[in-house]
């Protein structure tokens, strides 16, 4: 079977993008021809992009093409030219490559895969601006809550008109958690529900946890990740574990700022920022960490780093709203707290600290096994197959 994915491929590569890779690489594991279309913006695929279509990251361009990317749409029709696909798998698709794109797909087979909020809200995280959640569907509330200016909003009606036009058009919608099929149905969008894959641990990965409390965070250094509230929380655990270090792996617009709070906070000789690193230097740095921080403001559609810390066995501390919450079980893989609760966090980091929870830093093997089982790449790519074959009609 021919498959088509068409997805944006955000610069710094986060869950959908390590999504793409796992279906893709799956999929032609198993014997499918599949081809990977994505935008210019970002990193095309990693350089591994088999049809690159136009995209931007200017702003002033992005307000058009946000609505009608014509070149992306004419890109598409290219592909399924060239490769006659029997399917398509689409995800990420609003940021760069715009609902035209879906459009251009013609009567190809879709099924889309969604696995962030954008189809749902105009910035993307349902998060406002006074860092609670969005209980609201999108519409006037999303100015007069001070989300969006006006133009912004005027910006947004033709497109999203045209996103839930084609929200309508594939064969089958995948939700990625429990959380985000609830948000679609809310919206009018009938889906079911996918959990994502996740790559397994390398050969020969093994868990040495240091002698001395420490916690990693791996992500986009964006306000809704909550990396401020981490730092605020981390410094409070250091007053009473001055042992404690923690090490911030990403990058984003908010690293500049959270560097400087690091400072204020008399935190610099405990943290460290990493910048950005491939999923298998991430794993290196997973082998002595007591803990994975995950401290979402926001809803996590899913939240891909907590499935990828439990299958090599690292307990996983999270907000507990949104996908982290289905991902996470409190006292089992992890500890979940209330979304932007700095005391919770707290006690939540000290618990881990001081060993009332997860003495030996790590998780025990059936509870690491099942979650393995459940993130599995490919029963994730022989139940997509199924999906190919039913709406494909082969």
């Amino acid at each position: 079977m021919r498959i088509l994915i068409v997805q944006d491929w955000l610069r710094g590569n986060g869950g959908a993008e390590a999504f793409a890779i796992a279906v893709r690489d799956g999929l032609r594991a198993a014997g499918e021809e599949v081809r990977l279309l994505t935008s210019s913006a970002g990193t095309a695929g990693d350089g591994t992009a088999d049809f690159v279509v136009f995209g931007t990251e200017r702003v002033a361009a992005q307000a058009l093409l946000q609505i009608v990317n014509p070149l992306a749409a004419a890109g598409v029709r290219r592909a399924v030219h060239q490769f006659k696909p029997d399917v398509a798998l689409a995800n990420m698709f609003a940021h760069h490559l715009s609902p035209a794109a879906l459009s251009a797909l013609g009567d190809v087979p879709t099924v889309l895969v969604i696995s962030d909020f954008k189809a749902v809200c105009p910035i993307g995280s349902k998060l406002l601006p006074n860092g609670t959640l969005c209980r609201e569907q999108p519409g006037w509330t999303c100015y007069r809550s001070g989300c969006v200016s006006l133009l912004h909003w005027l910006r947004d009606q033709p497109r999203y008109a045209l996103i839930r036009a084609e929200l309508r058009r594939p064969k089958r919608i995948i939700a990625v958690s429990r959380w985000v099929q609830r948000e679609l149905a809310a919206a009018g969008h009938q889906s079911e529900m996918l959990t994502l894959p996740v790559v397994p641990p390398s050969a020969g990965f093994c868990r040495t946890p240091s002698s001395v409390p420490d916690f990693i965070f791996f992500g986009r250094l964006d306000r809704e990740k909550g990396v401020a509230l981490l730092l605020r929380a981390f410094a409070r655990l250091r007053a009473q574990v001055p042992a404690a270090r923690l090490r911030i792996i990403g990058r984003g617009p908010e690293r500049p700022a959270l560097e400087q709070m690091a400072g204020d906070l008399g935190l610099t000789d405990a943290v460290r920022f990493l910048g950005w690193l491939p999923l298998a230097d991430i794993e290196h740095q997973l082998r002595d960490t007591w803990a994975t921080v995950v401290p979402s403001l926001w809803a996590e559609p899913l939240g891909m780093v907590a499935p990828e810390s439990i299958v090599r066995s690292v307990p996983v501390i999270a907000s507990a709203a949104g996908g982290l919450g289905e991902v996470v079980e409190h006292g089992v893989t992890g500890l979940l707290f209330p979304n932007n609760d700095e005391n919770a966090l707290t006690d939540a980091l000290r618990a881990v600290a001081q060993r009332e929870v997860f003495p030996r830093h790590t998780l025990p093997v059936d509870v690491v096994e099942r979650a393995a089982a459940t993130h599995s790449v490919e029963r994730y790519v022989q139940r997509m197959r199924q999906v190919f074959a039913e709406v494909s009609g082969r």
